[in-house]
């Protein structure tokens, strides 16, 4: 966290919509654990939850403004990827990223339409995945907006 404290409105942001895919599972026929005990990396770190990484950042910004939409949403993926190699060994791990600006990475669009599928098994109810992506993307817009608005000064 920055010493200005405007990390923590992004915090906020990957805890909602940690929440949003942890309820998702909650519904769907399977049991979801948010964070199982003893999972950790080699440093002792537990993993982070959904990766946001910021479309207009610098060090974005060279891939987004040239490639398709989610360049950033894929490298961070990639670098994901390789922070938890070790854990992918005995969980089934799935990369979820989406950028500020919107874009989602492959796998996080994958996820989000099974868990809509189950769900939908389970309701009868065929908005159900509308319903899951809107609420994905309302957080992501929602905690955004509190961010940007974080990065002003009052005097």
């Amino acid at each position: 966290m920055s010493q200005d404290g405007r990390s923590a409105p992004r915090q906020q942001r990957h805890s909602q919509l940690n929440d949003i895919l942890w309820r998702a599972f909650k519904r769907a026929p399977d049991s979801a654990v948010k964070e199982l005990v003893g999972l950790t990396r080699e440093e002792g770190k537990r993993p982070d939850g959904v990766t946001v990484p910021d479309t207009y950042a610098d060090s974005h910004i060279a891939n987004t403004a040239t490639t398709v939409a989610g360049a950033a949403a894929d490298k961070a993926a990639s670098t994901k990827k390789t922070k938890y190699r070790q854990l992918a060994n005995s969980y089934v791990f799935v990369l979820v990223t989406i950028e500020t600006g919107g874009p989602w990475n492959h796998l996080a669009v994958e996820l989000t339409q099974e868990l809509s599928r189950r769900i939908t098994a389970i309701t009868d109810d065929p908005r159900e995945t509308g319903f899951l992506f809107q609420r994905l993307s309302v957080a992501l817009q929602r905690g955004s907006a509190v961010s940007f608005r974080s990065t002003f000064t009052t005097e």
